[in-house]
């Protein structure tokens, strides 16, 4: 293999891992966003009881919950995004002092081309995806909390409760599996 195809295969390498990283970011971005809009603007004493069944009614442990395992989601999702932001900014301040003819921290100048420790990188990139995985997990824990105070417990059986939570305890974590099998199968190559 010559030189400038390991040169080349570093430079599309580091890309690949800034746009993963950047794809981190703006995903937590936006799941942060909205939990913080959620803490907010969420106002549990506030139910839509289909049955008006005040023994249906979610208690104030649900409430408090709802509330902790919205700053838990919050707070891993923030987690996350520091560690992909931090992960970036030593890749690109290791581009800039290349380019500019400096030493660089984790970096030697091949053609141009930033050479970054792999195993810092990829574990840094695994950290941030669980810190992402658990801030969905506590997210979907949220919203199960959020629809037991509009809807009605889990406990009374009310079919609206039912539909609205089966896709999330459904679709999320099958979503998460495929994540966490593809994040597990990237971090091996």
């Amino acid at each position: 293999m010559s030189d400038s195809d390991v040169s080349r295969r570093n430079l599309t390498t580091t890309k690949i891992h800034i746009m993963a990283l950047d794809g981190i970011v703006n995903v937590n971005s936006l799941f942060t966003l909205a939990l913080f809009l959620g803490i907010t603007t969420t106002n549990t004493n506030n139910t839509t009881l289909i049955a008006d069944d005040t023994a249906c009614a979610a208690s104030a442990a649900i409430s408090e919950a709802l509330i902790a395992f919205h700053v838990y989601s919050f707070s891993s999702f923030l987690f996350s995004s520091l560690i992909a932001l931090a992960l970036k900014n030593v890749i690109n301040i290791s581009k800039d002092e290349v380019d500019d003819g400096g030493i660089g921290v984790c970096s030697n100048r091949v053609h141009g081309v930033v050479k970054i420790n792999m195993v810092v990188l990829r574990l840094g990139t695994l950290v941030s995806a669980f810190g992402s995985v658990f801030g969905c997990g506590f997210l979907v824990m949220a919203l199960v909390n959020l629809v037991q105070i509009k809807l009605g417990t889990l406990a009374c059986g009310s079919p609206y409760t039912f539909a609205a939570v089966a896709p999330l305890l459904v679709l999320v974590p099958t979503a998460l599996l495929i994540y966490v099998i593809l994040v597990l199968y990237a971090f091996t190559r």
